[in-house]
């Protein structure tokens, strides 16, 4: 099983537990404007950390954005197994063609 994978599986399981005892709990209590705004404040630091941050930021704030998009799918209940699809989907294709498309 790959990292993501264990990821997906680790949110799936904490979702339910006591919003006390778990972030992920804590979350889904608070709904998807809390969940929204999380995974928003991540893509800001990571930004940051884009043009100003060290190699280690980066990373760092890399990981927070992937920790919080697995949080948010499952609070749409979306497998991470859609999204990977999605870019399977993708693969091959220029970014300016694959845009384009969506547009049309």
């Amino acid at each position: 099983m790959d990292t993501l994978s264990r990821l997906e599986r680790t949110v799936a399981e904490r979702r339910t537990a006591d919003p006390s005892q778990s972030y992920v709990a804590s979350l889904h209590a608070k709904g998807l404007p809390q969940i929204a705004r999380k995974l928003g404040e991540e893509g800001v630091e990571a930004a940051v950390a884009t043009l100003s941050g060290s190699r280690d930021e980066l990373v760092g704030e890399a990981a927070d954005i992937l920790f919080h998009l697995v949080v948010a799918l499952q609070a749409r209940d979306i497998p991470l197994a859609a999204v990977l699809a999605e870019l399977d989907r993708r693969e091959g294709r220029s970014g300016i063609e694959e845009k384009a498309s969506r547009s049309a």
